[in-house]
């Protein structure tokens, strides 16, 4: 046990008033820390913030969330305690019940033990969805009301001052498509495959409460069937079921049947947010706020969720590209080192943190696996970059735009149609090159060997 966690522990048993043992971080999280313990035989997890990053007013109308969606039936764990880490505990933190259950996308999508579960579990989102959004809003009076989330994601894309075309022309035809507004109600804002606890019963719990808000009740049902919480399988909610298993269900829970083209712009928005979200989270790492290989891998992770707005918009499609790293590297003259090569070195430390690295903490065997991948993304960028950089400029040229810059600008400002099939061949064709570098399977097929 490090100092650190030593420190926690004695924290804690000062705030349960019990004896803490087994106290340790777990992979989940990637904004929030995640922490299982044992209190005198009650298992408990801490969510905390990043003890840089505290967001006490975020962490308190958590606490609402919880309380409010216990009192209305929603599955959540029981909230044992909560506070502004001024305790000791370091940081803004919520203490709750450890329930048991899987989250685990991937085993919950392929794995024989829940192969009963899954046609249950369609039909008890669109139900627990009704009931999160029965709750009165007044009843969470410090929850954000957010009556125009694209005008939002726009402006926290545009706050990075980063000029990206794909991005640009999501958000003109989301813009332009927008459906017609119905009454707010409480949204989860991150309900999805992942967030979901799962037992032999179904859904035990809703977890991860931070982005809740008021708003649109069709951003949940969007949110929930965006192609990243598929993890490369063919149904469109989270992998499990069908749109209208969904909609029937959630029908049938409120009595109220959702327009299943706007739950489609919805869904296209979901996958714009994903995009924003990943740079956000990129720029924890960037911006030094949290040195972290999770978080830098996941700004490269941005273009996949743009590749998925335009294929939800019906501006690209699926296809299989062959992995450059099945190609071998171009050669570079002359050579001025010995072997290994630089793509060789990479390959021997992207073998080691795979397949040799042995350790019994889990979050430290996840972030290997992280290192490896961004090992690999340097890999086939070092492969392909000189090349498609080439091409890229010669498909702005066709459309008489110096560079990115100019073709981000075009596009916001309208003096070039969102329809213009050589600005849309030029945006897919970059996305498409990208998520090439990042992950060429992501851009296949659902059921063609796709895993995200």
């Amino acid at each position: 046990m490090t100092s650190v966690t030593s420190e926690l522990a004695e924290t804690l048993e000062r705030v349960v008033g019990a004896p803490i043992t087994g106290l340790h971080r777990l992979s989940a999280g990637a904004s929030r820390e995640t922490w299982a313990l044992n209190a005198a035989g009650r298992e408990l997890i801490l969510r905390r913030d990043p003890p840089e990053a505290p967001d006490t007013a975020g962490m308190a109308r958590e606490a609402d969330c919880f309380r409010a969606c216990a009192r209305a039936g929603v599955p959540v764990p029981t909230l044992v305690a909560h506070g502004d880490g001024t305790d000791g505990i370091g940081s803004p933190y919520l203490l709750m019940e450890r329930l048991d259950g899987e989250a685990l996308p991937h085993r919950l999508l392929r794995a024989d033990r829940w192969a009963s579960v899954r046609p249950k579990l369609v039909h008890q989102f669109g139900e627990i969805l009704g009931r999160i959004h029965a709750i009165d809003p007044a009843e969470l009076p410090r929850l954000e009301e957010i009556d125009d989330p694209l005008t939002l994601l726009r402006e926290s894309h545009a706050a990075f001052g980063e000029d990206r075309p794909a991005m640009e022309l999501i958000f003109r035809r989301l813009d332009r498509t927008r459906p017609e507004p119905v009454p707010s109600t409480l949204v989860h804002g991150d309900f999805r495959n992942g967030n979901l606890l799962i037992d032999d019963g179904g859904v035990r719990a809703v977890l991860d409460w931070e982005l809740a808000h008021i708003g649109d009740p069709r951003e949940d049902l969007g949110w929930l069937c965006a192609r990243a919480w598929r993890f490369g399988e063919a149904p469109e909610v989270g992998g499990f079921g069908s749109y209208e298993e969904l909609l029937a269900s959630y029908g049938r829970a409120t009595g109220t049947d959702p327009d299943p083209e706007a739950v489609r712009w919805w869904e296209a928005y979901a996958c714009a947010r994903w995009a924003v979200f990943c740079r956000i989270q990129a720029e924890r790492h960037l911006g030094g706020t949290e040195q972290s290989v999770e978080m830098a891998v996941l700004g490269r992770r941005m273009a996949e969720a743009e590749h998925d707005a335009l294929l939800a918009l019906g501006l690209t499609g699926a296809e299989v590209v062959r992995d450059p790293l099945r190609d071998p590297v171009p050669d570079e003259q002359p050579a001025l080192y010995d072997r290994p090569t630089v793509d060789e070195l990479l390959n021997a430390v992207t073998g080691f943190l795979r397949e040799e690295l042995t350790t019994e903490d889990p979050r430290s065997a996840y972030l290997a696996k992280v290192a490896a991948n961004a090992l690999t993304i340097v890999r086939r960028e070092m492969r392909l970059g000189p090349g498609e950089r080439a091409m890229h400029s010669a498909r702005l040229a066709v459309i008489g735009c110096a560079d990115d810059g100019e073709l981000a600008a075009r596009i916001r400002n309208g003096t070039v149609s969102d329809d213009d099939p050589y600005v849309i061949a030029a945006v897919r064709s970059s996305i498409t090159a990208q998520v090439t570098v990042a992950n060429p399977r992501y851009l296949a097929p659902a059921g063609r060997g796709r895993r995200a």
